[in-house]
């Protein structure tokens, strides 16, 4: 690989948390609360359409349609969203398609969803059907189909962007509701706690309005609402950067930017300086600060904190002898996104490897064969490892989350980590890999071809995308300091 890929590579990680974290921000219109049905006697029987601009950094970068119809039976509604954007990564535009029909009863219960999200490069399909509390579904990345399902707390409710249910519930300043949450991009279910602010004087577009503020907490993140006195969903944004606006057709479809390129938009610049041999240290100090609601974990593994100084040590690589951990189950599962026991990555690893290897050598087999087979350029998307086999390219989530169906595939325990590493003056947001072996995990990146990882890799999260996002808690907020 050409220095100039890893470059490129080095930068690319957050771009799927981004996605799902706009995707987040997005359903909430309609994946929602469990509220008294008698409080949604605000919702309109005629058709709705309204229109909301997407921003990013005060540039327009897409936009949101929102329509909801009387079904012809008259005993549900007809729901459809649509989500366009524009993305500016490594000063190239990138589109990416979402969009979403579902079935609702009279009650705005959810009976049935279809979701879509498509981008150069990637495709995605979800449709579900609601059986009580459980939402079945079925998963389509590229030509693979995947049945699960997932039990929430409560039946699903959906709404649109019009929220007055929430006004007619009475709510006082500093009033909460917990929230049973779905999320249909990465399939996952969680509850969030709402709590409403009262009313606010908001500037918008330079025009002072009075709305009510809702403040909701999800993965360490604020999710910030304000409404009108009818419950329409003025202004919303999220930790990411994004901010919907309401705004009439023309203005919110009139892209006439791709925005400020995001990955340097989100980086963190180092305080003080870094040692320029960084890259062969055995150990290496930092000091940290960031929100204390997020949710990550600093101190385990190879990273130890000790008075406010978090200490990166780079592990000794086991001999021929390690053996396998003898788990954990999860660390060896098979998923919708790391499918370790499809038939094209159970092919591969008996063209990689055999019985009479050792496990490390099993690891390095791998290791090499992901980085050497797969094209270093962004793929936008929810990163699966059958999918990105076949198409052979991806960033660092498509590195990752292959490598961990290779691994899991031949009895070895990997996990997909996520947090930042160091590059050219800031720190960006990666992804990679650790094994367990002798009963000590073993981290690796296959978009560097390291193992160990150097000690500029900083962990904040383990886990598939649904654990990533609590990245977002981080972005815009996180400051590192090199300790000499």
């Amino acid at each position: 690989m050409t220095r100039s890929n890893l470059k490129t590579i080095a930068r690319l990680t957050v771009v799927a948390v981004w996605i799902v974290l706009f995707g987040i921000l997005l359903e909430r219109d309609y994946f929602i609360k469990t509220l008294d049905t008698r409080e949604r006697l605000v919702l309109r029987r005629d058709r709705e359409e309204s229109f909301s601009g997407v921003y990013f950094k005060e540039e327009r970068i897409g936009y949101v349609r929102n329509r909801l119809v009387r079904d012809d039976a008259g005993d549900g509604y007809r729901l459809r969203q649509e989500a366009y954007l524009v993305l500016n990564i490594l000063e190239q535009s990138h589109s990416i398609r979402m969009l979403i029909h579902a079935d609702l009863g009279n009650d705005l219960l959810l009976r049935h969803f279809d979701f879509e999200l498509s981008s150069p490069f990637y495709s995605m399909t979800a449709e579900g059907r609601v059986d009580g509390s459980t939402v079945n579904f079925i998963l389509t990345t590229g030509k693979e189909k995947i049945k699960d399902s997932i039990r929430l707390a409560a039946p699903p409710f959906l709404s649109t962007n019009r929220r007055g249910y929430l006004l007619s519930a009475d709510l006082k300043a500093g009033d909460k509701l917990r929230i049973p949450y779905f999320d249909p991009i990465s399939l996952s279910g969680k509850d969030t706690v709402l709590e409403y602010k009262g009313y606010d004087k908001v500037l918008i577009k330079g025009r002072i309005q009075r709305l009510h503020h809702f403040s909701e907490s999800f993965a360490g993140m604020r999710i910030e609402s304000w409404l009108d006195d009818t419950g329409k969903v003025i202004k919303e944004e999220s930790p990411a950067g994004f901010v919907f606006i309401a705004e009439p057709e023309f203005k919110a479809t009139d892209i006439k930017t791709t925005g400020r390129e995001i990955l340097s938009s989100v980086s963190v610049r180092v305080e003080g300086a870094m040692p320029p041999d960084f890259a062969s240290r055995t150990r290496l100090g930092y000091r940290l600060s960031y929100p204390a609601e997020a949710e990550v974990e600093i101190d385990l593994d190879r990273q130890e904190l000790a008075d406010g100084i978090l200490t990166v040590t780079r592990e000794e690589v086991p001999d021929d002898a390690a053996e396998p951990c003898p788990g954990p189950a999860a660390k060896l599962a098979s998923t919708p996104y790391v499918q370790a026991s499809h038939f094209q990555i159970a092919k591969l690893t008996e063209m990689l490897v055999d019985d009479k290897m050792s496990a490390m050598t099993k690891v390095r087999s791998l290791s090499a064969w992901v980085f050497d087979n797969l094209e270093k350029r962004p793929v936008l998307g929810i990163p699966d490892a059958v999918t990105t086999l076949r198409i052979r390219r991806g960033d660092c989530n498509e590195h990752a989350v292959l490598f961990a169906a290779l691994a899991r595939n031949v009895g070895i325990p990997t996990r997909i980590v996520a947090g930042v590493i160091f590059h050219e003056g800031a720190f960006y947001y990666h992804a990679w890999n650790e094994v367990c072996l002798d009963g000590s995990w073993l981290s690796l990146d296959t978009t560097r071809n390291e193992i160990p990882a150097d000690v500029s890799h900083i962990k904040f999260v383990e886990g598939e995308t649904r654990e990533q996002i609590k990245i977002g808690g981080l972005l815009g907020k996180l400051k590192i300091e090199a300790v000499p």
